[in-house]
């Protein structure tokens, strides 16, 4: 079995899937956020929960909104109890097995990759367009993570210029969480949505009231969406140039906007090399659960996924 792990700033999940990667089980509790004691023995309590129901010692991993320094302990500003603390050497010692963690943008990604539909794609890049943007690459199955374990911190990459000439120069440079100004995530997420269409047309709305006029036919949202795709092609094709994907996934609030994706879709190849095509380009599948699925597939043997690259050479 593999055991699943979605650490949050609110919630503390568990998804326990089989070896043909289905949804078997599932528990929800308050994270401890303040109390790391506490905190370790939620994540025991569970996993011990689990392997009674199952009759077995499951494989776990845990996805965080963070990363995992070098050093084994954690950045994880939503879950204080959890920062600095070297969480994976601490629970394999009370559970007696290894425990897998990863950043939670990862995690998506990896579940969404090995998605029946998927496993036929050699290269799947995942993006969470949400209040901010995360995302990952996944080669035959296997998160690319990076030296410094960053390699899907795609929102802090600063505007391309043909997106800021397509914003005029008066564009402002957002300042961003990370201390840097003009990052991605601040214009193509669900908040710069909502951002865009305030400084275009003077008025402040949430991205689903947008998105509820769009659906209403009002011309004023129409407009902004198609506005916004242009913005989110130039910046998702500069992208594509440098990692060259085969699929790419969106999940987050924007890709509830279903719309979205036909607006998208003719605009991306403008904005590539001549000879390159867009990547196959689909929302997410699997939602909340993405989380606890590929935190639980952080597992996966070395053998699945050697067959899975061998599958994609053919």
């Amino acid at each position: 079995m593999y055991y699943g792990f979605d650490l949050g700033g609110s919630k503390l999940a568990l998804g326990v899937y089989d070896a043909g990667l289905r949804q078997v089980g599932y528990w929800r509790v308050a994270t401890p956020r303040d109390d790391y004691p506490a905190l370790l023995a939620a994540l025991t309590s569970l996993t011990e929960e689990a392997d009674r129901r199952y009759g077995v010692s499951g494989s776990v991993g845990i996805g965080i909104p963070g990363l995992q320094r070098p050093d084994g302990t954690l950045f994880c500003a939503n879950v204080p109890a959890a920062m600095g603390q070297p969480l994976a050497t601490d629970l394999a010692a009370r559970l007696g097995r290894t425990v897998r963690i990863e950043n939670d943008a990862n995690c998506f990604t990896l579940s969404e990759a090995w998605d029946p539909a998927a496993q036929a794609y050699g290269s799947v890049l995942g993006l969470i367009l949400g209040t901010g943007v995360g995302g990952g690459l996944a080669i035959a199955g296997r998160i690319y993570r990076g030296a410094n374990g960053v390699a899907g911190e795609l929102g802090h990459l600063r505007l391309p210029l043909d997106a800021l000439d397509y914003l005029g120069a008066d564009a402002p440079r957002l300042p961003c969480g990370c201390g840097q100004r003009g990052c991605l995530e601040n214009y193509i997420s669900g908040r710069g949505f909502a951002w865009l269409y305030q400084w275009r047309h003077g008025e402040a709305l949430s991205a689903p009231q947008i998105v509820a006029r769009y659906r209403q036919g009002d011309a004023r949202a129409r407009q902004h969406a198609a506005e916004f795709a242009d913005l989110l092609a130039i910046c998702l094709a500069n992208l594509f140039t440098v990692l060259d994907p085969e699929l790419v996934v969106i999940g987050g609030g924007l890709s509830n906007f279903s719309e979205l994706f036909a607006l998208l879709e003719p605009r991306i190849a403008r904005h590539l090399l001549r000879v390159a095509t867009p990547p196959v380009i689909v929302p997410a599948r699997y939602g909340d659960d993405g989380g606890t699925r590929g935190a639980a597939f952080l597992h996966l043997s070395d053998a699945r996924c050697a067959a899975r690259a061998a599958a994609c050479a053919d």
